[in-house]
């Protein structure tokens, strides 16, 4: 089964793209039969910069999109949402890849399920 999880919100300050990444996690380990993939647009894009430093205990969630990566998932970032925000290619996480909204398109016709965060 593909699912597509479309995040919007900031990586920080509230907790939707936080918990869009657990739940990303979870369906990833419950079946490998599960493929994911997670599309940040908007102010999520930024989740995807590397080099993140948060506080001790606090999530980040750097890691929780290289959980995803790892997972054998795919994350898929607005091109035009990057732009808007001057993150460049060479900000990103390694794995991660600049798209389209005609990728989206794509993703999301050929998903049989699509949560949006």
């Amino acid at each position: 089964m593909q699912v597509l999880m479309i995040l919007n919100d900031p990586p920080y300050g509230t907790e939707r793209t936080y918990n869009g990444l657990r739940l990303a996690l979870a369906l990833a380990k419950s079946d490998p039969a599960i493929t994911v993939t997670v599309f940040l647009m908007a102010d999520a894009v930024v989740a995807a910069k590397s080099g993140q430093k948060t506080p001790d205990g606090y999530y980040n969630v750097e890691r929780m999109l290289k959980g995803v990566l790892a997972g054998k998932g795919q994350v898929l970032l607005c091109g035009t949402c990057m732009d808007a925000r001057g993150l460049t290619d060479a900000e990103i996480l390694s794995g991660v890849k600049r798209s389209t909204m005609a990728e989206l398109a794509t993703v999301t016709a050929s998903a049989q399920k699509v949560l949006v965060f």
